[in-house]
């Protein structure tokens, strides 16, 4: 049975970095695109970040140039460093899995098969 689970989550002031895990069992990790949502109550769950099977990466734009996504294949491990924090980034963060047949990175949120139970992060002024 597929399951990924989060990890990494806190409390940090602006400008502070969390680093975010997810741990993947019961499918074959390194087939998968893996990616990075995030949503607050209310709103519907927002794509950060993406990474297909071939390492290569997108990001929404107000992520671009402070959050990293990478996959270590080996450790079946997805990451999301996250740096330059602002309140804005406060949300329960996803990591979502499917079958990578597109060839390149989605975070089309209907498109994933596996999803995590999320990991709560809270940036304060």
């Amino acid at each position: 049975r597929a399951q990924l689970v989060e990890s990494g989550g806190g409390s940090v002031q602006s400008g502070g970095s969390l680093r975010l895990s997810c741990a993947a069992s019961g499918f074959y990790f390194s087939r998968y695109s893996m990616a990075w949502f995030r949503q607050v109550p209310g709103q519907e769950r927002e794509g950060v970040a993406a990474i297909d099977s071939r390492g290569q990466t997108m990001y929404t734009e107000s992520v671009k140039g402070r959050f990293t996504i990478s996959r270590d294949n080996d450790k079946m491990t997805l990451n999301l460093q996250m740096n330059s924090l602002k309140p804005e980034d406060t949300a329960k963060y996803y990591c979502a899995a499917m079958e990578d047949y597109r060839g390149h990175p989605t975070l089309s949120r209907g498109q994933f098969d596996y999803w995590g139970q999320g990991t709560q992060v809270t940036v304060s002024e």
